[in-house]
């Protein structure tokens, strides 16, 4: 307490201020008091009573109104020196508390992928809520990452890091800085923040450690955690009967693939990450790619058990484009079957898009081998999974998910899943949730 009368904290002349005020308050109220009093044969008598009462209540109010004055500014002046110590930002206070409550009333979301897709989606959903969890892949063995596991034998950083940086509160440059990625010498091609996990993973003894570490100093809104702790390889079966090892030469591989699974394939994931998918009021599968940063994700051990008990709306999103090598000529039923056969059936809700994509963008992309994916809403229906369609592109020269109007229609989902309503926290009448298409179970934000 006595640090508070310290030098330079500008503090003390407004503590000063407050006393001061509450001494002429309560002078003030004794004034009040005692011009009702009658005090014969005191020297109060003759103070007091050589006044006319309405006179003795007039200071006694005044003195009191100076004094309550005295301490409003006092104290509004000492939490005023306080903000700007702590908020030098700028930022109003009232606008920090009321976004801050407001978020942590939001709903649980689990987010489970990896690739580029996922921090996309969550720099759209923490507008609406800071119960977030990220659960990120970890069998990515190419660029960065690649390296990084093959030289010092950590997971692959680089999903992560995206995940990190997107639910992350911080300045511009630090987010430029953990961007960074280094174009000359020995560390060409290196990310600076997979260099700083790989620092932090050595210091402080662990990779999931490390990833809470930098969580703390981005002060992250929410938690990310690995799918998994365990060193595991992406594998996929060819319809032709071979084997590709690796995450970055499956796409590459110009195979249609029958499966992919883990090696090993005992691998587990972590009680934390359970617990998550158990206490979550949603489930977000993708969006990103089907066989290389979604369903490494589902595989692990624990968690497609953990999605079919948990008591959540079960969403998966679509890609808006086939991937050239990995789902070419997939619509997005064949997404839908692709992830019934490797996790079972724990979707609920298939997210699609429906807004053409412009023509000239249509035609690059199909250059390069990718197309959009047909939305065939019946036979999503006939798999037992209702269809959620909508335009969700974002202008601009690629084609990807606009990322407000995703969070938008998936906050707007969770509080329309009304199976278990009690695991709504609020309803914001924001949100007019509309149903069509009965026969189909089509719905349509």
């Amino acid at each position: 307490m006595i640090k508070w009368l310290y030098p330079g904290m500008y503090i003390k002349r407004w503590l000063l201020l407050v006393f001061l005020g509450c001494v002429l308050l309560f002078a003030g109220m004794a004034l009040i008091l005692y011009s009702y009093i009658p005090a014969p044969g005191f020297l109060l008598k003759q103070i007091i009573y050589d006044i006319t009462g309405l006179r003795q209540l007039l200071p006694g109010i005044i003195v009191s109104a100076v004094g309550a004055a005295l301490v409003v500014f006092g104290l509004w002046r000492t939490l005023h020196s306080v903000i700007n110590a702590i908020m030098p930002s700028g930022d109003k206070l009232v606008d920090v508390i009321y976004n801050r409550r407001r978020l942590e009333k939001g709903p649980r979301v689990v987010v489970i992928g990896g690739g580029t897709g996922i921090p996309v989606l969550l720099r759209g959903l923490k507008i609406y809520t800071d119960n977030l969890t990220a659960i990120v892949t970890v069998a990515d063995d190419g660029g960065s990452s690649g390296r990084l596991r093959g030289d010092l034998g950590i997971l692959p950083p680089g999903d992560i890091r995206n995940c990190l940086v997107a639910l992350a509160d911080r300045e511009p440059l630090m987010e430029d800085l953990l961007q960074y990625r280094f174009t000359a010498g020995e560390l060409k091609g290196h990310n600076m923040g997979n260099l700083l996990l790989a620092a932090l993973c050595d210091i402080s003894g662990g990779f999931d450690r490390a990833v809470r570490s930098l969580s703390r100093v981005l002060a992250v809104r929410g938690q990310v955690f690995p799918a998994t702790l365990a060193d595991v390889r992406l594998c996929a079966e060819m319809e032709d009967g071979s084997v590709v090892s690796g995450e970055s030469k499956i796409s590459k591989s110009h195979n249609k693939i029958k499966r992919v699974y883990l090696d090993p394939g005992n691998c587990r994931s972590t009680g934390e990450v359970l617990k998550a998918i158990q206490e979550a009021d949603a489930i977000i599968m993708g969006p990103g790619s089907l066989y290389t940063s979604i369903l490494p994700g589902l595989m692990v051990q624990g968690i497609p058990e953990a999605i079919t008990c948990a008591r959540a709306a079960k969403i998966y999103i679509c890609n808006v484009m086939t991937q050239p090598g990995e789902t070419d000529g997939y619509s997005a039923s064949r997404h839908l079957q692709a992830i019934i056969d490797h996790a079972g059936e724990i979707v609920d809700y298939i997210v699609v898009n429906t807004q053409i994509v412009p023509v000239w963008l249509a035609e690059r992309y199909r250059r390069e081998g990718a197309e959009p994916v047909e939305a065939d809403l019946e036979a999503i229906t006939g798999l037992g999974v209702t269809p959620v369609s909508g335009g969700l592109l974002q202008e601009g020269g690629v084609v990807r998910h606009h990322p407000d109007k995703l969070a938008h229609m998936l906050i707007g989902l969770v509080y329309g899943n009304r199976r278990y309503p009690e695991r709504v926290v609020y309803l914001n009448n924001y949100f007019r949730f509309e149903q069509s298409d009965g026969e189909q179970g089509n719905m349509v934000l």
